[in-house]
C-alpha cells in the first residue's frame, strides 16, 4: 500500500478523518479531550482523554456508526487562523490544547478547523468535506501514555484509515488480513521456529529444532556459495575490548548501538556489534604479498546491538543477531571486479529465492558533513566513482542517496519490497579505505614496497534472522523442499498390513539424507493426510497394498489433490532434481 504521508491527497483524506472521528467521540463522550492525531504510514491514529473510559470494540462500532451518521450530513471543513491569545481562549477548559498551543513561536500561524458543531486545533490541510471521508475503518485500540511518558496518564489510542473509495479500502482491508495469516511471529509460533521467553529478554530469540533446521540450511546453503568463490571461513570472539573499537572508530560513531562496556579484571569488554575489527586483526595475523590478493575472510557471526525494547519485533529487529558476513582485502585495481563478484552474488543467491522486487541503493557521503565522514575528497571520489562503474557496467538500476554512506566508505544496500510491510535492507557491500589504515594493514606490492590493502564490507543474506523472517512471510511458511524441516511424511494407509513396508520405505529416506516422519499413529488416514496439508510438509507419501505389491510410491505435492504414483527410482529423482533445483 501507498505511503499516505508521502501522498499528498491520502493524507489529506486521513488528517481529515481524525477529526471526523474525533468528533463523533466527542457526540459519544461530550468530555473527551484530545491530543495528537497524526496521518501515519497507514492511515492515521488520535489520542484521548475519555474520562476513565476504556474503549471497546462495542464502542468502536458506536463511534463507526457516528462517523458514517456525520459523513454523510457532508458538512464542509472551514480553515481559520487566528492569534496564539485567541486560541488560549478558546481551547481554555482543554489542558492539552493549552499545552500545544504554549509551545507555538511568538508570531508562528495557528490554525483550526471546523466542521459542524466540531472545531480541532490543526495545521491541515484538510479535504473539503466531511463527505470525502465515507470510505473508512477503525482498526483498533490502544493504550498510550500522554507524550509517550510513562510516567504520564495514559489516554485511549484509536487507529484507523480511510481511502477513496469502497474498493480500495476493501482491497486495503484484505491485504491486512493476509498480513496476519503471513506474519513470521505467528506462523514461527504454529510450526515452532523460534520462541522468545522475557527470562531471556527481549530481542534475544530462541531458535527452536525446527527453526534451526532452516536457518542451518541456509548456512550451508551459502557457505557453498562462498566456498566457490574463495572464500576462507573463520571463527572469532562475540565480545571485544572497548580499545579494539577505539582502534577501529567505531566506539567515536557506533557507541549508542552497543550494549554497556564490562570490566573483566583489567580489561573493559563489549559484546560486538560488528565483525570487521575482528576481521582485520585475521588479515594481520601474518605478512601478505600482493600475490596474495584478494583474501576473502568469511564468518557467521553473532552480533550484538542495542535496539529500543518498543522496536524489537520476533525475528525481524533483534538485539541478538548472526550475520552472513565477509570481509574482502583487496588492492585498488582489484576493486572493480571483487565489487562487481558480490553484486552477481547477490544477484544469484536472488534469482535461487524468486527474489524479483527490490531496487539497489548506493549510500553516498555528504561532502558538506565533515565530522561524519572521514576527511579525504581523493578516497571518496575514487570509491564512490568505482562503485558507479560496476552498476553501469552491470545494467543494474540503482538510486544515489546522499548523506547515508558509512564513516568509512560508500555502500550499495539492496532494498527488497517483502510479502509484508515496508522495504527491508536484505543485502549490503561498503566499501572501506579508513579501516586498513586504522589497525595498520599491509600488503607488499610488486615493486617491493607496503601498500595498504582495501577492504569491502559484504553481507548478502544480511543477518540469517532477518533473512528467516523474510523468507517465512514471503512463503506464508509453505517452505521449499530443500529448506523444510520436514521434507517428507510417510503414511501406510494401514498399520496392520502396510506398516512393514512403510517402514522399508522411511529407513531408505533417513539414510540418504533427506528430513523424513513416518507418521504410524492409529488413526484414519484421511485425519492423517488432513493433518500432513496442515503441518504444510512438502511431500506426503501414501503407501498401500498397491504400492507394496508393485514396490512402488504414491505421493501428493502440498496444494495438490492429484496423487503420483511411480517407482522408488523415479521418487528419488524426483526428490534430488526438487532440492538440486531450489524450486
Amino acid at each position: 500500500m501507498e505511503n499516505m504521508k508521502e501522498n499528498e491527497y491520502l493524507s489529506k483524506l486521513n488528517h481529515s478523518c481524525a477529526h471526523l472521528m474525533a468528533q463523533a467521540v466527542k457526540h459519544i463522550y461530550p468530555n473527551a479531550l484530545f491530543w495528537v492525531g497524526p496521518v501515519i504510514e497507514e492511515g492515521f491514529y488520535y489520542d484521548m482523554d475519555l474520562g476513565g473510559v476504556t474503549l471497546t470494540e462495542e464502542d468502536l462500532e458506536k463511534i463507526s456508526k457516528e462517523m458514517k451518521k456525520i459523513s454523510k450530513d457532508g458538512k464542509r471543513i472551514i480553515r481559520e487562523e487566528i492569534s496564539k491569545e485567541e486560541a488560549l481562549e478558546k481551547f481554555k477548559n482543554d489542558p492539552y490544547k493549552i499545552d500545544l498551543i504554549e509551545n507555538f513561536k511568538e508570531g508562528e500561524v495557528i490554525s483550526c478547523y471546523s466542521q459542524g458543531d466540531f472545531t480541532d486545533l490543526c495545521r491541515g490541510p484538510h479535504v473539503e468535506s466531511v463527505k470525502e471521508c465515507k470510505h473508512f475503518k477503525l482498526l483498533k485500540f490502544s493504550g498510550s501514555y500522554y507524550k509517550g511518558d510513562p510516567k504520564n496518564k495514559v489516554l485511549q489510542r484509536i487507529y484507523g484509515v480511510c481511502l477513496p473509495s469502497e474498493e480500495e479500502l476493501s482491497q486495503y482491508l484484505e491485504e491486512l488480513e493476509d498480513r496476519k495469516l503471513r506474519d513470521h511471529r505467528k506462523i514461527g509460533k504454529e510450526q515452532e521456529l523460534f520462541m522468545n521467553h522475557e527470562l531471556v529478554g527481549a530481542g534475544m530469540p530462541l531458535w527452536l529444532p525446527n527453526g534451526a533446521i532452516i536457518r542451518k540450511e541456509l548456512e550451508n546453503y551459502i557457505y557453498e556459495k562462498e566456498k566457490k568463490l574463495g572464500y576462507l571461513h573463520v571463527y572469532t570472539p562475540c565480545v571485544g575490548t572497548v580499545n579494539l573499537y577505539k582502534t577501529s572508530g567505531h566506539w567515536d560513531h557506533y557507541k549508542e548501538n552497543m550494549f554497556p562496556k564490562m570490566q573483566v579484571d583489567d580489561e573493559e569488554f563489549v559484546l560486538r556489534p560488528m565483525n570487521c575489527p575482528h576481521h582485520m586483526l585475521v588479515y594481520k595475523n601474518k605478512p601478505h604479498s600482493y600475490r596474495d590478493l584478494p583474501i576473502r575472510i568469511g564468518e557467521f557471526a553473532t552480533d550484538f546491538r542495542y535496539e529500543a525494547s518498543g522496536a524489537v519485533k520476533g525475528l525481524e529487529r533483534v538485539r541478538c543477531m548472526c550475520q552472513n558476513d565477509a570481509h574482502l582485502f583487496v588492492t585498488k585495481e582489484q576493486i572493480k571486479e571483487e565489487f562487481q563478484k558480490v553484486v552477481r552474488l547477490i544477484l544469484d543467491v536472488y534469482q535461487d529465492f524468486g527474489i524479483k522486487n527490490y531496487k539497489f541503493r548506493l549510500s553516498l557521503r555528504d561532502k558538506n558533513d565533515k565530522e561524519k565522514y572521514f576527511d579525504d575528497d581523493e578516497m571518496w571520489d575514487n570509491a564512490e566513482n568505482k562503485l558507479r562503474e560496476v552498476l553501469n557496467d552491470l545494467k543494474v538500476d540503482y538510486f544515489e542517496a546522499i548523506g547515508e554512506a558509512a564513516f568509512y566508505g560508500p555502500k550499495l544496500d539492496v532494498e527488497v519490497k517483502p510479502a509484508v510491510g515496508p522495504d527491508v535492507t536484505l543485502s549490503t557491500c561498503q566499501l572501506d579505505f579508513l579501516l586498513p589504515r586504522r589497525f595498520d594493514l599491509t600488503y607488499i606490492d610488486s615493486n617491493g614496497e607496503k601498500q595498504v590493502p582495501v577492504v569491502l564490507h559484504r553481507a548478502i543474506f544480511g543477518t540469517f534472522d532477518r533473512f528467516t523472517a523474510f523468507l517465512i512471510e514471503e512463503v506464508k511458511g509453505i517452505f521449499p523442499l530443500w529448506l523444510s524441516p520436514t521434507q517428507i511424511n510417510v503414511i501406510p494407509v494401514n498399520n496392520e498390513y502396510h506398516l512393514e513396508y512403510a517402514k522399508e520405505i522411511f529407513d531408505l529416506l533417513q539414510d540418504l539424507g533427506y528430513r523424513v516422519k513416518l507418521d504410524s499413529r492409529e488413526e484414519k488416514l484421511s485425519y492423517k493426510m488432513r493433518e500432513s496439508v496442515i503441518q504444510k510438509i512438502p511431500v506426503t507419501v501414501i503407501l498401500g497394498q498397491k504400492e507394496m505389491d508393485s514396490s512402488s510410491i504414491s505421493y501428493r505435492v502440498y496444494g495438490s489433490e492429484e496423487t503420483i504414483t511411480v517407482s522408488k527410482e523415479e521418487f528419488l529423482n524426483y526428490l534430488k532434481e526438487r532440492i538440486e533445483k531450489k524450486n
